[in-house]
Protein backbone atom coordinates (compact mmCIF):
# COMPACT_ATOMS: atom_id res chain seq x y z
CA UNK A 1 0.00 0.00 0.00
CA UNK A 2 1.48 3.50 -0.94
CA UNK A 3 1.79 6.03 1.90
CA UNK A 4 -0.91 8.05 -0.15
CA UNK A 5 -3.30 5.59 0.27
CA UNK A 6 -2.28 4.18 3.53
CA UNK A 7 -3.14 8.30 4.59
CA UNK A 8 -6.23 7.99 2.48
CA UNK A 9 -7.69 4.77 4.69
CA UNK A 10 -6.71 6.25 8.56
CA UNK A 11 -7.76 10.04 7.80
CA UNK A 12 -11.31 7.90 6.65
CA UNK A 13 -11.11 5.52 9.73
CA UNK A 14 -10.21 8.36 12.34
CA UNK A 15 -13.09 10.69 11.22
CA UNK A 16 -15.74 7.83 13.02
CA UNK A 17 -13.33 8.01 16.12
CA UNK A 18 -14.70 9.61 19.17
CA UNK A 19 -13.26 10.49 22.89
CA UNK A 20 -16.92 9.65 24.09
CA UNK A 21 -17.18 8.89 27.08
CA UNK A 22 -13.38 10.41 27.73
CA UNK A 23 -14.00 14.27 28.84
CA UNK A 24 -14.47 15.95 25.37
CA UNK A 25 -14.26 19.59 24.27
CA UNK A 26 -13.95 21.26 20.69
CA UNK A 27 -10.53 21.40 20.90
CA UNK A 28 -9.94 18.04 21.60
CA UNK A 29 -9.61 14.72 19.26
CA UNK A 30 -9.83 11.27 19.63
CA UNK A 31 -6.49 10.80 17.40
CA UNK A 32 -3.66 13.04 16.26
CA UNK A 33 -0.62 13.26 13.76
CA UNK A 34 1.23 10.82 15.95
CA UNK A 35 -1.15 8.27 15.56
CA UNK A 36 -1.06 8.64 11.87
CA UNK A 37 3.03 8.61 11.86
CA UNK A 38 3.37 5.45 14.23
CA UNK A 39 0.77 3.70 11.98
CA UNK A 40 2.85 4.70 8.68
CA UNK A 41 6.40 4.22 10.23
CA UNK A 42 5.50 0.73 11.06
CA UNK A 43 3.68 -0.12 7.91
CA UNK A 44 6.86 1.28 5.55
CA UNK A 45 9.13 -1.23 8.09
CA UNK A 46 6.64 -4.34 7.78
CA UNK A 47 7.34 -3.65 3.74
CA UNK A 48 10.33 -4.68 4.38
CA UNK A 49 10.79 -7.59 6.37
CA UNK A 50 10.45 -10.83 5.48
CA UNK A 51 7.22 -11.80 7.42
CA UNK A 52 5.28 -9.05 6.02
CA UNK A 53 2.56 -11.62 4.58
CA UNK A 54 2.70 -13.76 8.14
CA UNK A 55 2.08 -11.04 10.62
CA UNK A 56 0.71 -13.76 13.25
CA UNK A 57 -1.78 -12.83 15.81
CA UNK A 58 -0.53 -11.71 18.75
CA UNK A 59 2.58 -10.62 16.69
CA UNK A 60 1.75 -7.07 17.13
CA UNK A 61 1.07 -5.19 20.55
CA UNK A 62 -0.32 -1.48 21.62
CA UNK A 63 0.79 0.54 24.49
CA UNK A 64 -0.83 3.99 25.11
CA UNK A 65 -3.47 4.35 22.86
CA UNK A 66 -5.75 6.86 23.47
CA UNK A 67 -8.94 6.67 22.18
CA UNK A 68 -8.40 3.74 19.71
CA UNK A 69 -6.46 5.17 16.90
CA UNK A 70 -3.42 2.63 16.94
CA UNK A 71 -5.32 -0.12 17.72
CA UNK A 72 -7.78 0.09 15.21
CA UNK A 73 -5.67 1.34 12.33
CA UNK A 74 -3.31 -1.40 13.06
CA UNK A 75 -6.13 -3.55 12.31
CA UNK A 76 -7.34 -1.73 9.38
CA UNK A 77 -3.89 -0.64 7.64
CA UNK A 78 -2.12 -3.65 8.98
CA UNK A 79 -4.33 -6.22 8.81
CA UNK A 80 -3.18 -7.27 12.44
CA UNK A 81 -4.91 -9.81 13.90
CA UNK A 82 -5.07 -10.89 17.59
CA UNK A 83 -3.69 -7.04 18.95
CA UNK A 84 -2.70 -6.75 22.38
CA UNK A 85 -3.47 -3.61 24.03
CA UNK A 86 -2.65 -1.82 27.03
CA UNK A 87 -4.43 1.44 27.97
CA UNK A 88 -3.89 3.11 32.07
CA UNK A 89 -7.07 4.98 31.93
CA UNK A 90 -9.89 3.27 31.78
CA UNK A 91 -12.17 6.00 29.77
CA UNK A 92 -9.77 5.00 27.40
CA UNK A 93 -10.16 1.26 27.03
CA UNK A 94 -14.24 2.32 27.24
CA UNK A 95 -13.49 4.88 24.09
CA UNK A 96 -11.47 2.24 22.62
CA UNK A 97 -14.29 -0.40 22.70
CA UNK A 98 -17.16 1.94 21.97
CA UNK A 99 -15.42 2.68 18.86
CA UNK A 100 -14.78 -0.65 17.79
CA UNK A 101 -17.93 -1.92 18.13
CA UNK A 102 -19.31 1.09 15.75
CA UNK A 103 -16.56 0.05 13.03
CA UNK A 104 -16.99 -3.57 14.09
CA UNK A 105 -13.98 -4.57 14.87
CA UNK A 106 -14.27 -5.54 18.76
CA UNK A 107 -12.17 -8.76 17.68
CA UNK A 108 -9.68 -7.75 16.60
CA UNK A 109 -7.62 -6.69 20.17
CA UNK A 110 -7.90 -7.72 23.73
CA UNK A 111 -6.98 -5.28 26.73
CA UNK A 112 -4.27 -6.46 29.47
CA UNK A 113 -2.10 -4.91 32.21
CA UNK A 114 0.99 -4.23 31.62
CA UNK A 115 3.09 -7.64 32.13
CA UNK A 116 4.25 -10.83 30.24
CA UNK A 117 0.70 -11.36 28.81
CA UNK A 118 0.78 -8.36 26.81
CA UNK A 119 4.17 -8.45 25.24
CA UNK A 120 5.76 -12.14 25.29
CA UNK A 121 6.97 -13.06 21.75
CA UNK A 122 5.43 -9.38 20.55
CA UNK A 123 7.04 -8.64 17.17
CA UNK A 124 6.27 -5.11 16.60
CA UNK A 125 5.10 -2.98 19.55
CA UNK A 126 2.95 0.58 18.56
CA UNK A 127 3.40 3.54 21.73
CA UNK A 128 1.84 6.73 21.91
CA UNK A 129 5.01 8.60 24.22
CA UNK A 130 3.64 9.28 27.83
CA UNK A 131 4.11 12.15 29.34
CA UNK A 132 6.37 11.49 31.87
CA UNK A 133 9.61 9.75 31.59
CA UNK A 134 8.83 6.81 34.33
CA UNK A 135 5.98 5.60 31.82
CA UNK A 136 8.55 5.20 29.27
CA UNK A 137 10.84 3.87 31.50
CA UNK A 138 8.50 1.13 32.72
CA UNK A 139 6.86 0.60 29.30
CA UNK A 140 10.43 0.06 27.68
CA UNK A 141 11.77 -2.27 30.15
CA UNK A 142 8.47 -4.39 29.85
CA UNK A 143 9.27 -4.42 26.02
CA UNK A 144 12.87 -5.57 26.27
CA UNK A 145 11.98 -8.09 28.99
CA UNK A 146 9.01 -9.81 27.17
CA UNK A 147 9.17 -9.43 23.51
CA UNK A 148 10.61 -11.64 20.91
CA UNK A 149 14.17 -10.52 20.27
CA UNK A 150 13.46 -9.66 16.87
CA UNK A 151 10.66 -6.84 18.07
CA UNK A 152 10.85 -3.38 16.24
CA UNK A 153 9.28 -0.35 18.40
CA UNK A 154 7.58 2.82 16.99
CA UNK A 155 6.90 5.47 19.60
CA UNK A 156 5.62 8.80 18.92
CA UNK A 157 4.40 11.96 19.88
CA UNK A 158 3.82 15.34 19.53
CA UNK A 159 7.22 17.19 19.18
CA UNK A 160 6.30 19.77 20.89
CA UNK A 161 5.89 17.23 24.19
CA UNK A 162 8.96 15.14 23.40
CA UNK A 163 12.79 15.95 24.53
CA UNK A 164 16.02 13.75 24.01
CA UNK A 165 15.25 12.47 27.82
CA UNK A 166 12.95 9.90 25.82
CA UNK A 167 15.35 8.70 23.54
CA UNK A 168 17.87 8.15 26.63
CA UNK A 169 15.47 5.65 28.13
CA UNK A 170 14.81 3.93 25.41
CA UNK A 171 18.56 3.80 24.96
CA UNK A 172 18.84 1.81 28.14
CA UNK A 173 16.89 -1.06 26.92
CA UNK A 174 17.46 -0.91 23.70
CA UNK A 175 21.13 -1.31 21.26
CA UNK A 176 19.56 0.63 18.07
CA UNK A 177 17.78 3.87 18.72
CA UNK A 178 17.06 6.55 15.87
CA UNK A 179 14.36 9.25 15.38
CA UNK A 180 12.29 9.74 12.35
CA UNK A 181 11.97 12.45 10.26
CA UNK A 182 9.08 15.13 11.82
CA UNK A 183 5.91 15.46 10.16
CA UNK A 184 2.67 17.54 10.90
CA UNK A 185 4.42 18.41 14.19
CA UNK A 186 4.92 14.60 15.41
CA UNK A 187 7.86 12.05 15.43
CA UNK A 188 8.87 8.55 15.71
CA UNK A 189 11.20 7.11 17.43
CA UNK A 190 11.85 3.59 16.54
CA UNK A 191 13.74 0.87 19.07
CA UNK A 192 15.56 -2.90 18.20
CA UNK A 193 17.66 -5.26 19.55
CA UNK A 194 16.61 -5.25 22.98
CA UNK A 195 19.02 -5.57 25.65
CA UNK A 196 19.27 -8.73 28.30
CA UNK A 197 17.08 -7.91 31.31
CA UNK A 198 16.17 -11.02 32.80
CA UNK A 199 18.83 -10.45 35.67
CA UNK A 200 18.03 -6.92 36.10
CA UNK A 201 16.03 -6.10 39.08
CA UNK A 202 12.49 -4.40 38.54
CA UNK A 203 12.68 -0.65 38.96
CA UNK A 204 9.13 -0.63 39.34
CA UNK A 205 7.09 -0.43 41.78
CA UNK A 206 9.08 2.38 43.25
CA UNK A 207 8.62 3.65 46.62
CA UNK A 208 9.81 7.12 48.03
CA UNK A 209 9.56 8.93 52.19
CA UNK A 210 8.41 11.94 53.21
CA UNK A 211 9.67 13.68 56.76
CA UNK A 212 5.43 14.79 56.68
CA UNK A 213 4.32 11.12 56.69
CA UNK A 214 4.90 8.16 58.97
CA UNK A 215 4.10 5.81 56.09
CA UNK A 216 6.23 5.41 52.49
CA UNK A 217 4.61 5.74 48.97
CA UNK A 218 4.50 3.21 46.06
CA UNK A 219 4.59 4.16 42.60
CA UNK A 220 4.38 2.63 39.02
CA UNK A 221 5.84 4.57 35.67
CA UNK A 222 2.38 6.41 35.24
CA UNK A 223 1.56 6.74 38.51
CA UNK A 224 0.73 10.51 38.60
CA UNK A 225 3.17 12.71 40.86
CA UNK A 226 5.28 9.32 41.18
CA UNK A 227 6.25 7.86 44.65
CA UNK A 228 6.31 11.68 46.27
CA UNK A 229 3.71 13.84 48.63
CA UNK A 230 3.11 16.29 46.13
CA UNK A 231 2.99 19.72 47.28
CA UNK A 232 -0.67 20.62 46.54
CA UNK A 233 -1.45 17.04 48.77
CA UNK A 234 0.58 18.23 51.39
CA UNK A 235 -1.03 21.67 51.87
CA UNK A 236 -4.86 19.64 52.02
CA UNK A 237 -3.35 16.80 54.97
CA UNK A 238 -1.82 20.30 56.36
CA UNK A 239 -6.18 21.10 57.14
CA UNK A 240 -7.49 17.33 57.70
CA UNK A 241 -7.62 18.23 61.55
CA UNK A 242 -10.17 20.78 60.69
CA UNK A 243 -13.58 18.57 60.14
CA UNK A 244 -16.50 19.69 61.18
CA UNK A 245 -17.86 16.50 61.77
CA UNK A 246 -15.87 12.96 62.36
CA UNK A 247 -16.16 11.40 59.33
CA UNK A 248 -17.45 8.13 58.95
CA UNK A 249 -17.15 7.28 55.29
CA UNK A 250 -14.76 8.99 53.00
CA UNK A 251 -13.75 8.69 49.47
CA UNK A 252 -10.17 10.06 47.89
CA UNK A 253 -11.14 10.66 44.20
CA UNK A 254 -8.43 10.37 41.92
CA UNK A 255 -6.03 8.43 44.37
CA UNK A 256 -2.84 8.81 42.60
CA UNK A 257 -0.58 6.97 44.46
CA UNK A 258 -2.38 6.53 47.80
CA UNK A 259 -1.42 9.45 49.82
CA UNK A 260 -4.76 11.23 51.04
CA UNK A 261 -6.62 7.69 51.36
CA UNK A 262 -4.15 6.34 53.46
CA UNK A 263 -3.36 9.82 55.69
CA UNK A 264 -7.50 9.78 56.29
CA UNK A 265 -7.25 5.96 56.90
CA UNK A 266 -5.02 6.58 59.71
CA UNK A 267 -6.50 10.04 60.97
CA UNK A 268 -9.86 8.15 61.56
CA UNK A 269 -9.57 5.10 61.79
CA UNK A 270 -13.14 4.22 62.57
CA UNK A 271 -13.81 5.30 58.69
CA UNK A 272 -14.32 3.24 55.78
CA UNK A 273 -12.67 4.97 53.03
CA UNK A 274 -12.71 4.56 48.84
CA UNK A 275 -10.51 5.57 46.79
CA UNK A 276 -10.67 5.68 43.31
CA UNK A 277 -8.62 6.37 39.99
CA UNK A 278 -9.24 5.54 36.66
CA UNK A 279 -5.24 5.03 36.42
CA UNK A 280 -4.79 0.93 36.35
CA UNK A 281 -1.12 2.35 37.66
CA UNK A 282 -2.97 4.72 40.32
CA UNK A 283 -4.88 1.88 41.91
CA UNK A 284 -2.03 -0.70 41.78
CA UNK A 285 0.29 2.05 43.82
CA UNK A 286 -2.54 2.60 46.21
CA UNK A 287 -3.08 -0.49 47.15
CA UNK A 288 0.41 -1.06 48.04
CA UNK A 289 0.62 2.35 49.82
CA UNK A 290 -2.03 0.92 52.33
CA UNK A 291 -0.60 -2.45 52.72
CA UNK A 292 2.43 -1.04 53.58
CA UNK A 293 0.69 1.41 56.05
CA UNK A 294 -0.96 -1.37 57.81
CA UNK A 295 -5.18 0.46 56.58
CA UNK A 296 -5.67 -1.90 53.61
CA UNK A 297 -8.11 -3.93 55.40
CA UNK A 298 -10.20 -0.13 55.73
CA UNK A 299 -9.55 1.15 52.01
CA UNK A 300 -11.46 -0.46 49.28
CA UNK A 301 -9.32 0.52 46.01
CA UNK A 302 -11.09 0.72 43.21
CA UNK A 303 -10.78 1.56 39.13
CA UNK A 304 -13.25 3.65 37.82
CA UNK A 305 -14.61 6.58 36.43
CA UNK A 306 -15.21 9.00 38.81
CA UNK A 307 -17.56 8.34 41.70
CA UNK A 308 -19.29 5.81 39.17
CA UNK A 309 -19.05 3.14 42.21
CA UNK A 310 -20.20 5.24 44.96
CA UNK A 311 -23.75 4.95 45.86
CA UNK A 312 -25.76 8.28 46.10
CA UNK A 313 -25.18 9.95 49.36
CA UNK A 314 -22.67 7.66 50.87
CA UNK A 315 -19.92 9.98 51.57
CA UNK A 316 -19.02 11.92 54.69
CA UNK A 317 -16.10 13.57 53.28
CA UNK A 318 -14.17 13.51 49.69
CA UNK A 319 -11.40 14.44 49.31
CA UNK A 320 -9.71 15.66 45.68
CA UNK A 321 -6.97 16.95 44.34
CA UNK A 322 -8.12 17.28 40.40
CA UNK A 323 -5.70 16.88 37.70
CA UNK A 324 -5.82 19.76 35.11
CA UNK A 325 -4.84 17.63 32.41
CA UNK A 326 -6.07 14.92 29.77
CA UNK A 327 -3.30 12.93 28.38
CA UNK A 328 -0.82 15.73 27.27
CA UNK A 329 -3.35 18.50 27.19
CA UNK A 330 -3.45 20.97 29.82
CA UNK A 331 -7.60 21.51 30.19
CA UNK A 332 -9.56 22.57 33.67
CA UNK A 333 -12.97 20.59 32.47
CA UNK A 334 -10.97 17.47 33.94
CA UNK A 335 -11.34 18.77 37.41
CA UNK A 336 -14.80 20.55 36.30
CA UNK A 337 -16.06 17.23 35.93
CA UNK A 338 -14.90 15.49 39.12
CA UNK A 339 -16.21 18.04 41.22
CA UNK A 340 -20.18 18.41 39.45
CA UNK A 341 -19.38 14.39 40.27
CA UNK A 342 -19.31 14.81 43.98
CA UNK A 343 -22.68 16.42 44.88
CA UNK A 344 -24.27 12.50 43.75
CA UNK A 345 -22.07 10.97 46.29
CA UNK A 346 -21.76 12.98 49.73
CA UNK A 347 -24.47 12.48 52.36
CA UNK A 348 -26.58 15.62 53.69
CA UNK A 349 -24.23 17.60 55.32
CA UNK A 350 -21.09 15.90 53.71
CA UNK A 351 -18.03 17.91 53.22
CA UNK A 352 -16.05 18.05 49.37
CA UNK A 353 -12.47 18.88 50.59
CA UNK A 354 -10.07 19.95 47.52
CA UNK A 355 -7.04 21.27 46.35
CA UNK A 356 -6.40 22.90 43.37
CA UNK A 357 -3.97 25.85 41.41
CA UNK A 358 -4.98 28.88 42.91
CA UNK A 359 -4.99 30.47 39.59
CA UNK A 360 -7.97 28.08 38.76
CA UNK A 361 -10.24 29.45 40.58
CA UNK A 362 -12.93 26.50 41.03
CA UNK A 363 -14.46 28.34 43.71
CA UNK A 364 -17.48 29.24 41.87
CA UNK A 365 -18.39 26.52 40.09
CA UNK A 366 -17.73 24.54 43.94
CA UNK A 367 -20.38 26.92 45.57
CA UNK A 368 -22.70 26.17 42.27
CA UNK A 369 -22.14 22.15 42.35
CA UNK A 370 -21.84 21.93 46.52
CA UNK A 371 -22.35 24.62 48.26
CA UNK A 372 -21.10 27.08 50.22
CA UNK A 373 -17.28 27.22 50.33
CA UNK A 374 -14.64 27.56 53.12
CA UNK A 375 -11.00 28.48 52.18
CA UNK A 376 -8.41 26.71 55.06
CA UNK A 377 -5.35 27.17 53.40
CA UNK A 378 -3.84 29.43 50.33
CA UNK A 379 -0.16 29.63 49.31
CA UNK A 380 0.77 31.74 46.07
CA UNK A 381 0.32 28.10 43.96
CA UNK A 382 -2.47 26.29 45.97
CA UNK A 383 -5.96 26.83 47.36
CA UNK A 384 -7.55 24.37 49.73
CA UNK A 385 -11.35 24.91 50.28
CA UNK A 386 -13.79 23.02 51.84
CA UNK A 387 -17.62 23.18 51.23
CA UNK A 388 -20.99 21.43 52.50
CA UNK A 389 -24.01 20.11 51.11
CA UNK A 390 -26.82 21.14 52.06
CA UNK A 391 -28.60 18.80 54.54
Amino acid sequence: MSADALDEQLTALFAHLTRDPDFDADELQAFDSADQLILRSAAEDLAERPFVDALAPGDLVVIGDRHGALTLGAATVLGATGIRTHQDPLLGERALAQNAERLRLGDRYTNHPLDAALLTGARVVLLQLPRGLDALAEASQAIARWADPDVRVFAGGRVKHMTRGMNEVLGRDFAEVSAGLGWRKARVLRAAAPLDRADTPAEFPKWGADRDLDFSLAAFGATFGGAVLDHGSRLLLSTLENTRRRPGTIVDLGCGNGVLAVSAARRFPDARVVATDQSAAAVAATRLTAQAAGVADRIDVERADALETVSDGWADLILLNPPFHTGATVHAGVGHRLIRACRRALAPGGELRLVFNSHLRYRPLVEREIGPARQLARTAAFTVLAASRDS
